[in-house]
């Protein structure tokens, strides 16, 4: 194969999440991201849910507004944040924050976050480490792993306090990215491991801990942890490559063939199984071939 081996090595890019993946490059910015957005949306929630009293009446409809009108709920919910006192900065935070996230304006966003974390009780554990954990992540997506490590450090104490494994898992899988970003692969190594044992259900800390034991070349690890993920996700496009990049640096064509066919049977119009056919083609495989019944 002259093409394929050089192909994926010169491809390790690292993702929007962080994590070297070896099609991330060919994927626009909206896909690579998906997820991280996905996540940014369900901790929003998850934190207006504890972030108790409601905030003012004029800031109310705020958090429903986030997404249709994020400019708008911005600065309402930056007059709430003016004229709030005690607890309902917390609320007023969360929303501006939220808003800002929407709009792309990561450091705002951040300051938002943390404004609102510092806002809450000190023993008010599952607000602090939901907001604490949203600002990391902001700080990621401004490019920033270093400010989001010292954000996500308290997060995690915060989270640990209130024995909440799925969030802890989440803040995990963000220190790993922080981590890889500035280039301590081993200590990301460590993040995913604890993200694993905190929830094992979670797909994605499986399939990073795949991709980053692939690209430290530990193959036999790689190969147990994408065949874990696949099994708690077995139609994600994105593990089904990364199963099928394991699988020919290990030697074992078929078995990439079958996992990128996989990928184009089950995605077919996603821009992840453009790349599986590409893969295929190298490959002198049918790009069109029926997938296996297990990855």
């Amino acid at each position: 194969m002259p093409l394929l081996l050089p192909l994926l090595l010169m491809q390790a890019n690292v993702d929007a999440a962080g994590i070297a993946s070896p099609y991330a490059s060919q994927l626009p910015k909206e896909i690579v991201e998906k997820k991280m957005e996905e996540e940014r949306k369900r901790r929003a929630e998850q934190a207006a849910q504890a972030a108790g009293p409601a905030i003012p009446e004029s800031n109310t409809g705020c958090m429903l507004a986030v997404e249709s009108d994020p400019a708008g709920s911005a600065e309402i919910a930056r007059k709430a944040m003016a004229e709030a006192q005690g607890r309902a900065r917390v609320r007023a935070g969360l929303c501006l924050g939220a808003a800002l996230s929407q709009l792309d304006r990561w450091g705002e966003a951040r300051t938002a976050f943390v404004q609102a974390r510092d806002a809450a009780d000190l023993e008010d554990h599952p607000s602090r480490a939901r907001l604490g954990a949203m600002a990391g992540s902001a700080a990621l997506a401004d490019g920033k792993p270093g400010d989001a490590l010292s954000l996500l450090a308290p997060a995690a104490a915060d989270a640990r306090q209130t024995e909440d494994k799925e969030l802890l898992a989440s803040i995990a899988l963000d220190r790993a990215r922080a981590l890889v970003a500035l280039s301590q692969p081993d200590e990301a190594g460590n993040a995913l491991a604890e993200a694993r044992a905190a929830d094992p259900a979670n797909a994605q800390a499986w399939l990073l801990s795949a991709t980053l034991s692939r690209r430290q070349n530990k193959l036999i690890e790689a190969q147990t942890q994408i065949e874990q993920a696949a099994t708690l996700a077995p139609q994600d496009p994105e593990v089904g490559l990364e199963a099928g990049v394991i699988a020919v640096l290990a030697g074992r064509n078929d078995a990439a063939r079958r996992s990128w066919a996989s990928v184009v049977a089950t995605s077919p119009d996603s821009p992840q199984a453009a790349t599986a056919k590409g893969y295929l083609t190298q490959l002198g495989s049918d790009a069109k071939a029926p997938p296996a019944k297990a990855r």
